[in-house]
């Protein structure tokens, strides 16, 4: 079962209020409903779902709906449920917010349908039930979207989103517009809005411990990145010795600098701390990092002196 399934089996168990129920029903209608003058379908792929909504439309206008199973042609879907009503058509349509006063389609629902917080909430229960679905952080990148046929439903829903700061963005489809939002820490705001509680507990263990483990990646690439180059440094210091060895000697150094050099050589793969306190422990004479690095800078001048005389 999917992780988008889980969610909407949730959100199908929440006690909700006329006007919640009103803001659920007005949102999937608009979204997820075929109708003409004599009959209403609502399809959906959840059975959970269909069950769901069969009850919500049944106890709120107190009508009969038929509900059928057909086989999807969709071959990743194994049905799909077509709830119908045909009784009080126009009424429900109006109700919801789908048809104005004088019958004609709403480019946007009426002001009234999300007039408080816990109506806009439940507007956003009843698009996702429609037409949302979040991947599943353990198997997949962040991304929570839905699918909306029309430029004006996606704005009002990009709004609603917004709202509630989740940053979302439309961009267009071959059919219809894509809502989405990327973020993983907004997806799991709005798991929180629309009351997904166990989906949300879930969804941020995982969360937390992907972060943990990026985190650790990318300490354990800096690591590797640090030896690396101390491993690059170090070998360039022993070049540059074994240059001046071969053509001059180590006489044109100083005492100290020699000292360093021969050093070098003989703990060829330290670090310049390491290599400092190993100076300093067994010449006791002690030298910092940074000495150390000047006398090694000492060096390459001096090599890059002579090659310049070639």
């Amino acid at each position: 079962m999917s992780f988008s399934t889980n969610i909407k089996n949730e959100l199908t168990h929440q006690e909700t209020t006329r006007s919640e129920r009103l803001a659920i029903l007005s949102a999937f209608f608009r979204n997820n409903a075929i109708y003409t003058e004599d009959k209403i379908e609502l399809i959906t792929e959840n059975s959970t779902v269909a069950k769901y909504l069969f009850q919500l439309v049944k106890d709120t206008y107190q009508v009969t709906l038929q509900i059928e199973q057909k086989r999807n042609n969709n071959f990743a879907k194994n049905s799909l449920y077509i709830l119908t009503v045909n009784e009080k058509i126009e009424l429900i349509l109006k109700d919801l917010s789908v048809l104005s006063e004088n019958g004609f389609y709403l480019l946007e629902p009426l002001e009234y349908m999300v007039s408080t917080i816990e109506d806009q909430r439940a507007y956003l229960r009843g698009l996702f039930l429609a037409k949302g679905s979040v991947n599943d952080p353990k198997t997949s990148r962040y991304h929570l979207e839905f699918s909306i046929d029309t430029i004006e439903e996606a704005e009002f829903d990009q709004d609603l989103l917004n709202n509630f700061d989740l940053n979302s963005k439309i961009i267009s489809r071959d059919k219809g517009y894509m809502l989405y939002v990327k973020e993983a820490e907004k997806i799991g705001d709005f798991l929180r809005i629309i009351n997904a509680t166990k989906a949300l507990l879930y969804y941020e263990d995982i969360r937390i411990y992907r972060d943990h483990k990026n985190m650790t990646n990318r300490l354990n690439n800096c690591e590797q990145a640090n030896i690396d180059k101390t491993i690059e440094t170090a070998t360039k210091q022993v070049e540059d010795i074994n240059y001046l060895i071969e053509e001059v000697g180590l006489d044109l150094l100083d005492e100290k600098t020699q000292e360093a050099a021969r050093y070098r050589l003989k703990y060829p793969e330290s670090s310049l701390l390491e290599l400092s306190e190993i100076i300093s422990v067994e010449t006791n004479n002690k030298i910092t990092k940074s000495g150390l690095n000047h006398r090694f800078r000492k060096i390459k001048e001096l090599v890059q002196r002579i090659k310049n005389l070639h």
